[in-house]
């Protein structure tokens, strides 16, 4: 069912600050400009991780969201790790057939992290 790891996302505080750990320290370059995303509630910059399409999202929170409900919890650091599937809904069905608490927001799947030990987990259909 799963085909790799997709991309991971962190929570940063700045993101300029964490753009410069991230491209100076460990030697990463953004893909583009950061941008905010207000409808999520975030500001981000995507690391590409070679030319296959993987990635590394730093995401500064914007106020209320995801982001910043989980940064106001937790602090920096991981925000959830995305996982490749062939299929998205076959996916999801087997897990949910599991007991697996699966979050759904729109053509998007989250695992709960409750069921992830901690981590919360997206799954993401790429062909």
């Amino acid at each position: 069912m799963y085909k790799w790891i997709d991309h991971v996302v962190v929570r940063v505080k700045d993101l300029e600050e964490g753009l410069k750990d991230y491209e100076g320290k460990m030697g990463m370059k953004r893909r583009e400009e950061p941008k905010e995303i207000p409808e999520l509630g975030m500001k981000r910059a995507i690391l590409p991780l070679g030319d296959d399409g993987r990635f590394i999202e730093l995401c500064e929170p914007l106020g209320e969201g995801a982001i910043g409900n989980a940064m106001a919890k937790h602090g920096e650091g991981l925000h959830l790790v995305a996982l490749g599937v062939d299929d998205l809904q076959a996916a999801a069905a087997e897990m949910k057939a599991n007991g697996a608490r699966l979050i759904e927001a729109g053509k998007m799947v989250f695992v709960h992290p409750k069921d992830g030990h901690g981590v919360m987990y997206q799954l993401v259909e790429r062909k």
